[in-house]
């Protein structure tokens, strides 16, 4: 008795088990499956602070680099071929491991590169300007000239970004006040 019990247990485990399978195979994939939930977009600002967050870079300083380089535009391409938010040539973005198409990847790599011009140009006198020529004409141009080198278009673009990151920087100082005003508030509430 007990024998024949147990192998109607087991045949109802059985059947049950093809059951749910049937369910879940046949019935409910087919109702998931059109039930699309789309992944949120970043917006270029949450995409800029997640990097400099990421490379300890101000996040006024990246945009003031990206507005310089590409105007904001994702499909900008130079004709020397720096492709993108940042403007990154190829060989750049392949030593960062990135497609420098894909906004995110773009701007990550571009913002892992300035902070490794920032920290390589750290202690002298016009580290920033240094940096951020370095960006646009390549570090050896800086160290052959030990600073701004005298090309027209990099004083330019010096100037230019310098001009953007005064104009982007109290906007992020303002916020970062805000976001540390809101954290003391909940700590005391």
């Amino acid at each position: 008795m007990k024998f024949l019990i147990f192998v109607l247990l087991f045949f109802l485990c059985v059947l049950a088990a093809r059951v749910f399978d049937m369910l879940k195979t046949q019935i409910l994939r087919p109702a998931l499956t059109r039930i699309h939930i789309p992944a949120p977009q970043f917006t270029l600002n949450e995409i800029i602070a997640a990097a400099a967050r990421k490379h300890q870079v101000s996040p006024a300083f990246v945009k003031s680099i990206i507005a310089a380089e590409s105007g904001f535009s994702q499909a900008a391409l130079s004709p020397k071929g720096a492709i993108g938010l940042m403007q990154l040539m190829p060989e750049t973005a392949r030593e960062f491991g990135a497609d420098p198409a894909v906004p995110e990847q773009n701007i990550d790599a571009g913002t892992h590169y300035l902070s490794w011009l920032l920290r390589r140009y750290a202690g002298r006198r016009d580290a920033l300007r240094q940096a951020i020529a370095a960006y646009n004409a390549g570090p050896g141009a800086v160290g052959r000239y030990h600073g701004v080198p005298p090309f027209h278009e990099t004083r330019t673009y010096v100037t230019r970004v310098l001009r953007f990151y005064k104009k982007y920087e109290p906007a992020y100082n303002l916020a970062s006040l805000r976001r540390a005003r809101n954290r003391s508030n909940k700590t005391l509430g």
